[in-house]
């Protein structure tokens, strides 16, 4: 039977979970502010509770995950109802409000894209892709830099998973960093190891079904909003500031990584080799390749040639993918390679965003907001500029970018919807949520960027001495955007 002293001993209970739970009890004894229910004031405890164990991942994000669902539940269902005060919710609401993400469709979207995603680490065509993209570009230091840029965006297209594609590309770039003969701590090897998980991070932005957050704010869009942005416009909207940003993320890593070599002996044929060591292309793959080129074409061409969702479509190829003889893939080895714990984090920060809004809580909090700060005085491009930085500073936090999309995406759009004037909320949603894949400053901030740091290539430092530059350009770029691109799109 455990001691007193083992529930004290250091290590035994985080730091960080006893701060979230001093911090939710402290909120609840707080008396319920004028204009708020009793529901949206535990609701934004739980909030509260959410980000600081999320910060501090004092325990697994599934774990917190759990426990956020176990508050929703109790201190929702305890609360009075919002139709009739003299009654409480009930649990069995208060459960119906805490599974809410779970049957959302983006949720679905998010789901289907990780099993994409393992159909093609299972039959091993995003290696493929990855070595005969690099093998189309030169030898020398900066072709091979263009080279992995576009090989992050070829992937970005057909595997919906940052930590997926991470993964795939780290032995073709560290056998391409052998090649060069250089020390795997030279300048050479961190820049192309950094220009990997930042690249990552830059495509992340540029297209809709790259990362999960983006599904995540597209599935925020759809609850709160009513209505969602079509792939193609996301592309439209974000594909100049992505192709611009990875000039500049090669530049920068040029400049203050400068290469010990001008080019690669035998570059070429490295990547030749590992090209041949995968042999021919297989059948699986064949078929893996025409069903996710299809797909595109079906995510391209949303609401132009068609009224299928991505959601819709993605399910469609999946369900084919799944097939016997014509498929790819058994549910077995599905089960062994698709990241459960990413389903539960998002359906949960789906439901957190969820009870916000039912709960009036979001409202409440996006007009304190817009009274206490003069947003309401500003222009669009000034709104888009302040809220942006607070996401790029708040996000320093974070160690992931679905929990912050989870957390903030809710606020801001409850924010907005009190903002007063002719303001497109879900255009500013849209580019609000481009913000939130900025994980350029610290490894933690994405998990492409710890996949990268565990090769030992660059250090906390040289990625910081990059990313604050990426960081600081990206953000004047998005402003100037929102001044002229996106403005002249209609999207401000």
């Amino acid at each position: 039977m455990p001691t007193k002293e083992s529930f004290l001993a250091p290590g035994k209970f985080p730091l960080g979970l006893i701060i979230g739970v001093l911090a939710l009890i402290g909120i609840l004894l707080i008396p319920t502010p004028e204009g708020l229910p009793v529901a949206g004031h535990r609701v934004l405890a739980i909030l509260v509770f959410a980000i600081i164990v999320w910060v501090s991942e004092a325990v697994s994000y599934e774990t917190s995950s759990i426990i956020i669902l176990g508050l929703i539940v109790f201190l929702v269902g305890l609360s009075p109802s919002m139709d009739n005060p003299a009654k409480d919710w009930g649990t069995s609401a208060s459960m119906n409000l805490a599974l809410t993400g779970f049957g959302n469709s983006a949720l679905a979207l998010v789901t289907a894209a990780l099993f994409l995603a393992a159909c093609m680490t299972f039959t091993g065509l995003d290696k493929r892709i990855a070595l005969s993209t690099l093998n189309l570009v030169g030898t020398s230091t900066k072709s091979i830099f263009v080279g992995t840029i576009l090989v992050i965006i070829v992937l970005s297209l057909v595997v919906p998973s940052a930590t997926a594609r991470g993964a795939a590309m780290l032995p073709i770039i560290m056998g391409i960093i052998a090649a060069f003969g250089v020390d795997k701590r030279s300048n050479l090897a961190a820049g192309l190891m950094i220009v990997v998980a930042e690249g990552i991070s830059v495509w992340n932005i540029g297209i809709q079904t790259a990362a999960a957050q983006n599904l995540l704010t597209v599935g925020f869009m759809e609850k709160m909003l009513g209505e969602r942005v079509a792939w193609v416009d996301w592309l439209i909207a974000a594909l100049p500031w992505s192709l611009i940003m990875s000039v500049v993320l090669v530049v920068v890593v040029l400049k203050l990584l400068p290469a010990e070599v001008d080019g690669l002996q035998g570059g070429r044929e490295t990547v030749r080799k590992q090209k041949e060591e995968l042999g021919p292309m297989s059948s699986a793959q064949k078929r893996l390749l025409l069903v996710t080129l299809i797909l595109i074409g079906f995510w391209a061409t949303e609401g132009k040639l068609h009224k299928f969702n991505t959601t819709a479509t993605t399910t469609v190829a999946l369900a084919v993918l799944l097939l016997p003889k014509i498929g790819v893939i058994n549910w077995k080895d599905i089960q062994a390679r698709v990241p459960w714990g990413t389903v539960i984090v998002f359906g949960v920060g789906i439901s957190l965003g969820t009870a916000l809004l039912q709960t009036k809580a979001g409202e409440w909090l996006g007009t304190q907001i817009v009274a206490n700060t003069g947003l309401d005085t500003f222009s669009p491009t000034m709104i888009f500029a302040v809220l942006a930085a607070f996401l790029i500073i708040i996000h320093l936090g974070f160690a992931s970018a679905t929990a912050l999309s989870s957390s903030m995406i809710p606020i801001m759009i409850a924010l907005l919807q009190n903002l007063p004037g002719d303001i497109n909320r879900l255009g500013m949603t849209m580019i609000l949520g481009f913000v939130v894949s900025y994980g350029f400053i610290l490894p933690i901030n994405a998990p492409q960027n710890m996949v990268c740091l565990g090769t030992e290539t660059f250090n906390a430092k040289q990625f910081a001495k990059v990313g604050i530059v990426v960081t600081v350009i990206g953000y004047l770029l998005m402003v100037l955007f929102a001044a002229t691109y996106w403005k002249w799109l209609g999207i401000l």
